[in-house]
């Protein structure tokens, strides 16, 4: 993962107007459809979503502040569903993440994992599991003003959102976040200490209020980590929806589409496909399972890890048929690559297609297994070793995957983009 750095929004950031859904780049008259009005579509699909997470983001926030304030169980529990309700924005963002160099520069930085949580705060002994050899990974910077990472010895007296992003990967290990969704879970939920059982984290109230009922010590310290942390994933949120905006000059946007067509579909297909294949099939389903390790679980503190997967995928059947669902209820449609392959080849069009939702057909079984409301089955509880139907669950998610991505990868020579070669994360199916 890149060097990570804060950022800041670009100075004449987005306004409110420009979040609102907007009208794509026409199809031409006879009804066919260009690779330009795609790309462009493309570009649109990219500013919409990420303005939705941006949104979700500031009412996290908000609900942070509000905890802080007054903490109690229900102003803890309002932060807990704001953070759930952010994730399903953010997680179908990811799409864009691959072959976009500006988002997987930045997205480190926001969606990092797994993390060795005792960096952040304390964590029960006996039952952490960290990365081996991470000097970091028992840091516990709520605890301490100064630490001791990397041979070097670092002031963490004050806690910033300038801190916290100089701290990603500090004495470099890649379980060294310190800011992000994750470290925000990990800050509202507490260590999930159930293993394969069934339960979430339960981080007490308490260890956000303050004298004699702070728990856990460091309290004021505490606060301070969620409060700079959630304004830090605020300003990074705004830097990126800066980047696809269509009023702004000089922005990522702009770049991308000052590139050939093909360029543009590369990126497009490319995206699906590695998503697809190299980080959902396998480093969010083949590793967690193989390995039976619920430290490889996404959203791990929170036991959401289903839906990430099912929001992962949902990511990449928005970019083929040109439509996302805002937040709202409103949906930004446009020119999409199935238009345009259709054009070329029906059939693998269609089949593509039926692909897809065979895949989310497999995420949402997983995601209906988890959210049962008789003998609920989370991730976790999934993967253990000698759980059959967890692992059939999963297993079939896998092969869905794998076979959409070959059809992408098919879909992207009928396009005129050759070499496709999605990102297999070094995995073999």
């Amino acid at each position: 993962m890149p060097a990570i750095m804060l950022r800041r929004p670009l100075a004449a950031i987005v306004a409110l107007s420009a979040l609102m859904p907007f009208a794509s780049v026409a199809t031409a008259a006879d009804d066919t459809v260009s690779a330009d009005a795609v790309v462009h579509h493309y570009a649109d699909l990219a500013h919409a979503n990420y303005a939705d997470a941006l949104n979700a983001a500031e009412v996290l926030n908000e609900r942070i502040d509000e905890l802080l304030a007054n903490p109690t169980a229900e102003t803890l529990d309002a932060a807990k569903q704001a953070w759930l309700q952010a994730r399903i924005p953010y997680q179908q963002s990811e799409v864009f993440r691959f072959g976009n160099a500006v988002v997987d520069d930045w997205e480190g930085q926001l969606n990092a994992w797994p993390l060795d949580e005792g960096m952040i705060d304390y964590v029960e002994g006996d039952d952490y599991q960290h990365e081996l050899g991470n000097e970091g990974a028992t840091a516990n910077i709520v605890a301490n003003e100064q630490i001791e990472v990397g041979g070097e010895s670092l002031d963490v007296s004050e806690i910033t959102p300038e801190l916290l992003a100089d701290l990603n990967e500090v004495g470099g290990s890649e379980a060294n976040v310190a800011s992000g969704y994750h470290a925000i879970e990990f800050l509202l939920w507490g260590q999930d200490l159930n293993g394969f059982e069934a339960g979430s984290g339960e981080r007490p109230v308490s260890d956000y209020q303050t004298g004699d009922d702070c728990t856990h010590g460091n309290c004021d310290r505490r606060r301070s980590y969620l409060d700079a942390v959630s304004d830090l994933l605020v300003d990074d949120l705004e830097w990126m929806v800066a980047q696809w905006a269509p009023e702004a000059e000089d922005n990522y946007r702009q770049s991308l589409l000052a590139e050939s067509d093909q360029e543009g579909l590369r990126r497009m297909l490319f995206g699906m496909g590695s998503l697809s294949l190299g980080e959902l099939a396998g480093e969010r389903l083949k590793v967690a399972l193989e390995a039976n390790s619920f430290e490889d679980e996404h959203d791990c503190f929170s036991d959401n890890t289903h839906n990430s997967h099912y929001y992962n995928g949902q990511g990449i059947q928005n970019i083929y048929t040109g439509t996302y669902q805002r937040l709202d209820g409103s949906v930004v449609e446009g020119p999409s690559l199935q238009d345009l392959l259709a054009q070329q080849d029906e059939a693998l069009a269609d089949n593509l297609s039926e692909q897809l939702d065979a895949t989310m057909a497999r995420l949402d079984a997983i995601k209906q297994a988890a959210e049962a409301e008789s003998s609920p089955m989370a991730f976790d509880m999934m993967i253990a070793p000698g759980n059959e139907q967890g692992s059939e669950l999963i297993n079939e998610a896998i092969l869905t995957l794998v076979a959409q991505t070959g059809s992408i990868e098919q879909a992207a020579g009928e396009l005129g983009v050759t070499s496709l070669q999605p990102d297999d994360a070094g995995h073999r199916f």
